[in-house]
């Protein structure tokens, strides 16, 4: 299965040691706030409208051995998966920009895929 992450590039650098992307909510929520396909839009643009520094991880939960737990956590009726534990950057498929369009907001032509040489290094 396939999850999506977002992170500010400056904290996505920030945050990696060893292997391992450990963000701040590992340690003070015990996990990894990720979302479904249909989740990730709506996250980015609660969270981060108008960023223009937003990278968009997309996780192969094969990889992650740390239990992926779908959690309904504020009552809302919809469960975002959430990895507790540290993320192995060996289980990030890819790692893309994700631009705001023109008003600030994150919209399905900004996620789509890129071309290769758009994708940025481990």
């Amino acid at each position: 299965m396939t999850i999506y992450h977002l992170v500010q590039k400056d904290a996505w650098g920030m945050y990696q040691k060893d292997g391992f992307y450990t963000p701040p909510s590992l340690e003070k929520e015990g996990f990894i706030h990720c979302s479904t396909r249909d989740q990730i839009l709506a996250t980015a643009n609660r969270r981060f409208a108008g960023a223009k520094d937003l990278l968009f991880l997309t996780i192969d939960t094969d990889k992650v051995p740390a239990k992926v737990v779908f959690e309904d956590l504020h009552g809302l009726g919809e469960k975002h998966p959430h990895i507790y534990g540290k993320l192995p950057l060996s289980a990030i498929q890819t790692i893309l920009p994700l631009l705001p369009n023109a008003s600030g907001t994150f919209v399905l032509s900004s996620m789509e895929m890129r071309k290769s040489s758009d994708k940025i290094q481990l």
